[in-house]
């Protein structure tokens, strides 16, 4: 029998252990965390916390003719709960996002299925067309959409007028909650399309061969596998949309001024705090509609996510 016996070479390879880092070291690493962060927390501090707070300043102060900048505590919060203008907007936008969210998000889904689907040709080319409006800034497409609902110039009034028919009246009291609606529509759907595809593009194939085996159709694929799997991303549409229905501000801004006798400057909660500080001068009032309407927003928002969670859970 063999033996043999090796000596280990202090010159030899050896297992690099656990290397003790002296007081130096780790305090070192104890302030790499923090200083990686920092960057983040001043920018967060400087461009949002500070504005935050200077806006809740200046709510809490009214600028009077004789007497100046005086202290008034929560007087301007208590008008504004009771300003018919506030009110009125608040529940304009609110209607606004019942109409409008719904069919968008409705249409974004049935897109995004169809283009997930496979069966569409020039899948990329639709896909594309579709999410070009988002990359149109609002500006331009509602003074487009401004040009084409023109009572006098636009190309539906005139084809109206050449076919002997009364002329659609897309820009009056009674249309214009919806023709706005038509505008956000058409800018977001391919935004909220691209999300709900690629969440489609990251089901597990395994899913879809399991559906084959247990011989579902196209329908029953879609109905209990995609939109079971779809729901977090619905949900994080419908908050975006939430958010954005109640800072509704360039379109109605925009048909203002093609329409002044619909749209006022109390429109929506959002123009009437763009008004109070810009025309009316009203700085302090202003702050304190603005932070009104961050409230309703984080409060709707809670809404929709508590609703969700709660249907979600058994």
């Amino acid at each position: 029998m063999m033996t043999a016996t090796t000596a280990a070479s202090p010159k030899g390879p050896h297992r690099a252990g656990p290397t003790r880092r002296g007081p130096a070291g780790v305090r070192r690493q104890g302030a790499a965390g923090p200083l990686f962060v920092a960057p983040f927390l001043v920018l967060f501090l400087l461009l949002f916390l500070a504005p935050l707070g200077y806006a809740a300043y200046l709510s809490l102060f009214e600028q009077r003719l004789i007497g100046g900048t005086v202290f008034v505590g929560l007087d301007n919060y208590v008008q504004a709960l009771q300003d018919p203008l506030l009110i009125h907007g608040v529940g304009r936008v609110a209607l606004f996002f019942v109409i409008q969210v719904p069919l968008m998000l409705v249409l974004a889904l049935l897109f995004a299925l169809a283009l997930d689907s496979g069966l569409l040709r020039l899948a990329r080319v639709i896909r594309l067309g579709i999410f070009v409006p988002y990359a149109v800034p609002s500006v331009v497409a509602t003074l487009m959409w401004g040009y084409l609902y023109g009572p006098d110039f636009g190309p539906f009034a005139q084809l109206s007028r050449k076919l002997d028919l009364p002329a659609p009246h897309f820009l009056s009291d009674g249309w214009m909650l919806g023709s706005l609606a038509n505008i956000v529509t058409w800018e977001f759907v391919g935004y909220n399309m691209i999300i709900l595809y690629a969440a489609l593009r990251t089901i597990p194939q395994e899913l879809y061969e399991a559906a084959a085996v247990d011989g579902a159709g196209a329908w029953r694929v879609a109905w209990s596998v995609k939109l079971p799997a779809l729901r977090p991303a619905l949900m994080l549409t419908l908050l975006f949309s939430v958010i954005g229905s109640f800072q509704l501000f360039n379109e109605p801004n925009l048909l203002m001024k093609i329409a002044p006798a619909v749209i006022s400057s109390s429109y929506t909660a959002n123009l009437y705090s763009y008004s109070l500080a810009f025309t009316g001068q009203q700085l302090n009032y202003a702050a304190t509609v603005s932070f009104l309407l961050g409230l309703v927003i984080v409060i709707a928002s809670y809404a929709v996510l508590l609703t969700a969670n709660r249907r979600r859970t058994p």
